[in-house]
């Protein structure tokens, strides 16, 4: 049986944003369970997914009605896409819930994959301070707002850490003709949730996800300065890891996550969530769309 080793989540601010969410159904990790042989018709399932859909709540409303109706036991890690599509090529991990759409194609073409398949959609946009020093608000695109970020030297807080959002932060700085470095550029090496606590406390910009930006909005001082730009369009996929890749893998553990992640309940649930408490949903369903249709 592998075992995950549970990473307190940083900030008291955190925390207390996190709590009017719900609590979690598995925790947020960083660190791979050893790979190994696994118990013939093992109950475990490891999810390796994206800090977003742990730091908006998403996993703790669907993982507990999944585990009622099966009877596996899901243990998600949540961390950048890059980490996560690296755990699954050497096995560790089960079932995958990504948003780096390029990436997740090269780890099919490398047989990592046995299914790949669209669950859902939002937007990345860029957030600063609300009187915006950078006056990045009203640009034409992302990648001019950004530019106006460079000019300006304003702080800029980025990833850093080869997740989906880290990896189109650095195709809209590609976009914009611009390598950014200097003091103003400083990375986070944090998920989603704490660079947006940081990016608040340090009075930068950072690109975020619609979600885990509007979960916690109330604890930020960050306002929504550029969105709707088409490159910021951000995809999730569900893939079913190969179980070729090590005898741990749980096939039937991992193929039964997944397409419980596109069946309609779970799509009208992932539609909904999130209209209670913040007056519109937080992901859009997108389960057998034509994901061409989305771009």
């Amino acid at each position: 049986m592998r075992t995950i080793v549970r990473l307190f989540i940083l900030g008291g601010m955190l925390v207390l944003a996190l709590s009017t969410i719900g609590c979690a159904s598995g925790s947020k990790q960083d660190t791979p369970p050893p790979s190994g042989p696994k118990e013939t018709g093992s109950k475990e399932v490891i999810l390796a997914t994206t800090t977003s859909t742990y730091d908006t709540g998403l996993l703790d409303m669907l993982l507990p009605e999944f585990q009622s109706k099966t009877g596996y036991l899901v243990k998600p890690i949540a961390v950048g896409t890059g980490h996560a599509l690296a755990m699954a090529a050497r096995g560790e991990a089960d079932v995958l819930l990504v948003h780096a759409p390029e990436d997740e194609e090269e780890f099919m073409r490398a047989g990592n994959g046995l299914d790949r398949r669209l669950v859902m959609h939002n937007d990345f946009f860029l957030v600063g301070p609300p009187d915006d020093p950078a006056n990045i608000k009203g640009s034409r695109n992302a990648a001019e707002a950004l530019a106006k970020v460079e000019q300006a030297r304003a702080i800029f807080i980025s990833r850093g850490d080869d997740s989906g959002t880290h990896k189109k932060e650095k195709e809209v700085w590609v976009k914009s003709g611009i390598k950014p470095s200097g003091a103003w550029y400083q990375e986070s090496g944090q998920g989603m949730g704490e660079t947006l606590i940081i990016t608040s406390e340090k009075r930068g910009y950072t690109l975020t996800d619609r979600g885990t930006y509007l979960a916690l909005k109330k604890s930020l001082n960050l306002a929504v300065l550029l969105e709707k730009d088409p490159i910021l369009l951000n995809i999730y996929h569900v893939i079913q890891v190969n179980p070729a890749k090590s005898p741990a893998v749980n096939s039937a553990g991992g193929k039964a996550l997944a397409e419980y992640m596109v069946a309609k309940e779970t799509q009208e649930l992932i539609g909904s969530f999130g209209v209670d408490k913040y007056g519109e949903p937080l992901f859009t369903p997108d389960a057998g769309k034509n994901e061409n249709e989305l771009k």
